[in-house]
């Protein structure tokens, strides 16, 4: 083709866009009766779309300041997005049945499930149940595992034989230990500390949240080409088979030999995961994918989170030794047991605070009507709408947090000392009015075995290390882009080693 023919083929393929676009946003009429942020139009809309992917805390803010308790829509690039406000309506959206609103097809449309894992982990998605059940029942006799992981992962942080301060680029480490440690239970020693593992687990999951979001940036009929263009689903899964191959055909080997014996297995996700699958699923293709998937949703939020955690106490030092002190207390009396995880209320609160105050996601929560609904307040949402919760702008409101734009970190242990043992203050827990881990049904299955993690992951910090930034108190600032927060992917944190713990 020359190039005359390639301008009007181009010519043609974007005038097709302008027209599918045009369609889509003109469907939005359906949506008119709800308050729209930005323009409105069915092209002009086209400019909010684009300053949401640059702007969508100022989009997000604006809107619930000017539609607090009620509900209002944004804009991207495919499709209008509803957003809900307070926890009136978080409440009346958690008590909706999966077949009017779904999670799961919401999660679908958002990870674009059929490009970046495949539609079979969601369609049987027995590693759920296993995290729910088995992984949280075996969290207390396998915490040893998790303690001797970490101590692995962070004993080089900075070098043994120097006294010095040492500057490190903190997401990386945090995302290299969390993949050990999440690994040391999933797949064992020694995999989980496999180089060729680890960048496996770590790349998989930082592509899938790139080409999801890439994906989302083209008009819903483009879809199927660029999300086949970006893929690399099939490539990690045969590289994490290649991995993965001995220890799982030895496990189901001893299922099919010695199945009265299964419980003499290694107490691991692999075993589990054998354990609960159907005969259709019980293969290796089949196991590794749900690894795959485990370990994304373990990297991807609780690495993050921790890092904002980290850079929150680097930024304010003098928490440092409150929180050395109760670790020391508890540790000494209980030792490094799931038991003692629950005794540290003020690493605790210091966490569920890091959480309230920086977020990952700016919708921890989220929709897909698989037909038309009706809210309580007579608000239509026509089928294929997705709904969402803003959850940020909530965290920093004043009527449900004091000071809520202050950085507090025993906020909520300071509410356990004047209110007695709430269960609704721990870090795991979730509220109307506190979503990190989402409410209801769908709040993430994995949250305890994550808030233990990162509450031993941060004691052995605090009891091993001095901490604080390079430039005191300059926090560097997060990264945004369209409603996903990152910490920043650059910032250095200053570690000491302490010489006495």
């Amino acid at each position: 083709m020359d190039s005359t023919g390639l301008f009007v083929y181009g010519l043609a393929v974007a005038v097709a866009l302008l027209l599918v676009f045009i369609y889509d946003h003109c469907r939005s009429s359906e949506l008119d009766t709800i308050p729209a942020i930005g323009p409105s139009g069915a092209v002009s809309s086209w400019l909010g779309a684009v300053r949401f992917i640059k702007d969508a805390p100022a989009m997000v803010q604006e809107g619930y300041q000017k539609h607090k308790g009620g509900m209002f829509r944004v804009p991207l690039i495919d499709r209008w997005v509803v957003v809900l406000t307070g926890p009136r309506l978080i409440e009346e959206l958690r008590k909706v049945p999966e077949d009017e609103l779904s999670f799961d097809h919401a999660m679908r449309d958002l990870l674009q499930v059929k490009y970046t894992f495949g539609v079979d982990a969601q369609e049987y998605p027995y590693h759920i149940q296993v995290t729910r059940n088995h992984l949280s029942r075996n969290l207390q006799a396998l915490f040893p595992d998790v303690y001797d992981e970490i101590n692995h992962a962070f004993s080089t942080i900075t070098p043994l034989d120097q006294d010095g301060w040492t500057q490190v680029r903190i997401y990386p480490e945090i995302m290299k230990a969390m993949c050990r440690v999440s690994n040391r239970i999933f797949v064992g020693l020694p995999l989980c500390r496999s180089p060729e593992f680890e960048a496996l687990q770590q790349q998989f999951a930082l592509q899938v949240v790139l080409r999801a979001t890439l994906v989302n940036c083209f008009p819903k009929f483009a879809h199927p080409i660029i999300g086949r263009l970006l893929t690399n689903t099939p490539s990690s899964i045969r590289r994490c088979m290649a991995l993965l191959e001995p220890i799982v055909q030895e496990r189901l080997q001893a299922l099919d030999q010695f199945r009265d014996e299964w419980n003499t297995q290694p107490n691991d996700m692999i075993s589990w995961l054998i354990d609960v699958s159907d005969n259709e699923h019980r293969n290796l293709r089949s196991i590794c994918l749900r690894i795959l998937v485990l370990n994304f949703a373990a990297l991807h939020t609780s690495a993050q989170s921790l890092t904002h955690a980290l850079l929150n106490l680097a930024t304010y030092p003098q928490y440092c030794t409150p929180l050395r002190e109760e670790a020391s207390a508890v540790i000494n009396k209980d030792g490094w047991t799931k038991t003692a995880m629950t005794k540290l209320v003020k690493m605790d609160s210091f966490l569920k605070e890091s959480q309230r105050f920086n977020s990952t996601t700016l919708f921890p929560m989220m929709r897909k009507a698989m037909r038309q609904f009706v809210f309580s307040d007579g608000t239509v949402i026509p089928s294929g709408t997705h709904v969402v919760v803003a959850s940020l702008p909530m965290h920093l409101d004043e009527e449900y947090f004091k000071s809520a734009s202050e950085f507090q970190p025993f906020r909520f242990s300071q509410r356990r000392e004047d209110d007695g043992e709430d269960p609704q203050i721990l870090l795991a827990s979730t509220s109307a009015s506190y979503i990190p881990f989402g409410y209801g049904h769908h709040a993430c299955p994995g949250r305890f075995f994550a808030s233990s993690v990162m509450k031993a992951m941060m004691a052995y910090l605090v009891l091993n290390y001095d901490i604080k930034l390079e430039k005191e108190g300059e926090r560097p600032p997060d990264e945004w882009f369209m409603m996903n927060c990152s910490p920043n992917r650059k910032a250095e944190v200053m570690f000491r080693r302490r010489r006495s713990t």
